[in-house]
């Protein structure tokens, strides 16, 4: 009895301690922090809502292809035999059960100009080089498609060296390169309104766009859903933004093929980050940013994501803000590390402390305690407040979310419908905790470790740039993080005939995974 008594008294202890000046800022500080994700998300929805609003009204004033242009007589002959040539770059590593209907919503593109597709693998061991062969044989005379082997890297992480040598490779018309990843799904004319607004503003340096995540039930998969949902807002400005996404970015070829601006030797000398090294040069050189509010994708997550490939895609994702091209990138890098530290367990620790009001509360109730004489009142408004807040934010992500899912099933109109029906909001919210709680104990493992292993190649740090490469099969992992990838030829079975030969060459015939079909 006097060990249950002592457990009351010091939870009634922790709960008047939690009413301090500077615990009540901290939890009111959550509370901000709710606010304002529900803020942005909202505003983030807006952009996307209106660009619905527009193709639907584009299909009552009689443009059935208001999804792919706004103007119609875009698509005239005499419009699209002028289009610029378009070099699409994919990076590839790994074959798992998504690569196929992505590699296939890539390569089915309406764009009407000249356009050619390249699969850069590391070498021909790669269970990608079999699969996307097949692929491209399946398709052969539709589309301008080749597979080039890249050789492995030495002086920069593996999925720039593919990307550079798919650069040097590309045709020498092309007027756009587009790199693009292999895990997300592209939509029918995505890449035409890409190269339209490149088009219509030749001051852009790069386009971009973000994905949406299709989580598939596990923790892990929330986990990667929550912690890409508050960047979704810096994509979903309508245009300009200082946010870049490596998975989809347009930039102009004749930058690659004169090294302006410094980006090949950027990228080539000890990269890591394809995106952050360009953000980085981008905002060096004052160049300019954008991402269409058309420019979100169908990025379904591994059925089989483990809780240890969620870990090691946040390692991987912290590990950015180690590499750095300059001494302004490195401390805009300490900073990014620092906030995002602060606002990690600034959210996270409200949510403790409101459970120890909450238990407090119900210790009082219990006992029957006089209240006034246990513990402050205000503890259990803070905690109050915090739920309303929290439904606050659950609720305006639950929003954009369904207005995204809602514009890529506008988008790609031929494919099997996307749904929100298989959200788990009561997981969403515990990988909103787990999340916060772990991102700034995987930056400080980043910080202090200087290695990572990206995909079973393992890259060490000296000053920000890759210094030392290390490869051993036996001791590396056998998937990718995201799309459980088979990482190696002899882990992998190769991808039957009769398989890609079920693929049909319409867009009506899409398959994605049955969960996600209405």
């Amino acid at each position: 009895m006097s060990a249950l008594h002592s457990a009351d008294s010091f939870l009634l202890s922790l709960s008047r301690a939690f009413c301090s000046p500077l615990a009540v800022f901290i939890q009111i500080q959550g509370c901000v922090i709710c606010l304002t994700l529900a803020i942005g998300w909202a505003f983030a929805a807006y952009v996307r809502k209106r660009e619905i609003n527009r193709i639907e009204d584009g299909i009552k004033g009689g443009n059935s292809f208001a999804f792919l242009c706004h103007d119609i007589y875009e698509l005239e002959h005499s419009n699209q035999v002028n289009l610029p040539r378009v070099s699409v770059v994919m990076p590839l590593k790994g074959f798992g059960e998504h690569n196929l209907h992505n590699w296939k919503s890539q390569i089915t593109s309406l764009y009407g100009g000249p356009i050619e597709f390249l699969f850069v693998v590391e070498s021909t061991e790669d269970p990608a080089y079999h699969a996307v062969s097949q692929l491209i044989t399946e398709f052969k005379g539709d589309v301008d498609a080749r597979v080039i082997v890249a050789g492995l890297s030495t002086t920069c992480s593996q999925k720039i060296h593919n990307q550079l040598v798919g650069v040097e490779n590309m045709h020498k018309d092309s007027k756009y390169v587009l790199f693009l990843d292999d895990d997300v799904r592209f939509h029918p004319g995505s890449i035409g309104v890409l190269t339209t607004e490149m088009e219509k503003n030749p001051e852009i340096f790069i386009q971009t766009g973000y994905p949406l995540d299709l989580p598939s039930g596990t923790l892990g998969s929330y986990c990667i859903y929550e912690y890409h949902m508050p960047c979704s807002m810096g994509f979903a400005t309508g245009g300009k933004t200082f946010f870049l996404w490596g998975g989809c970015m347009m930039m102009h070829a004749d930058d690659f093929r004169h090294d302006n601006y410094g980006v090949v030797s950027g990228l080539r000398d000890g990269g890591y980050s394809d995106d952050m090294t360009l953000a980085a040069i981008a905002g060096a050189h004052k160049r300019l940013i954008t991402s269409p509010p058309v420019a979100v994708f169908p990025h379904p997550i591994a059925s089989d994501l483990t809780f240890s490939r969620y870990w090691n895609y946040l390692r991987k994702q912290t590990f950015v803000l180690e590499s750095y091209i300059s001494t302004v990138n490195w401390l805009m890098n300490r900073a990014l590390f620092l906030t995002h530290f602060y606002l990690s367990w600034g959210f996270v620790a409200p949510y403790f402390m409101a459970m120890v009001h909450v238990a407090a509360a119900l210790q009082i109730y219990i006992k029957d305690y006089s209240y006034g004489e246990t513990t402050c009142t205000s503890g259990l408004l803070l905690a109050i407040w915090l739920a309303i807040c929290t439904f606050t934010e659950l609720l305006s992500m639950w929003n954009l979310t369904r207005i995204e899912v809602q514009l890529c099933n506008i988008l790609s109109p031929e494919a099997p419908k996307l749904s929100l029906d298989y959200y788990n909001w009561s997981m969403i919210f515990v990988a909103m905790l787990v999340d916060n709680f772990l991102y700034p104990i995987s930056a400080f493992w980043s910080h202090f470790s200087q290695t990572i292993n990206w995909s079973g190649i393992r890259y060490n740090l000296k000053n920000g740039k890759i210094h030392k490469i290390e490869r051993n099969k036996d001791k590396g992992p056998e998937f990718t993080d995201l799309g459980g990838k088979h990482l190696y030829g002899k882990k992998a079975a190769t991808p039957k005939a009769s398989l890609l030969g079920s693929l049909g060459r319409s867009l009506a015939h899409w398959h994605q995974p049955k969960k996600y079909d209405v």
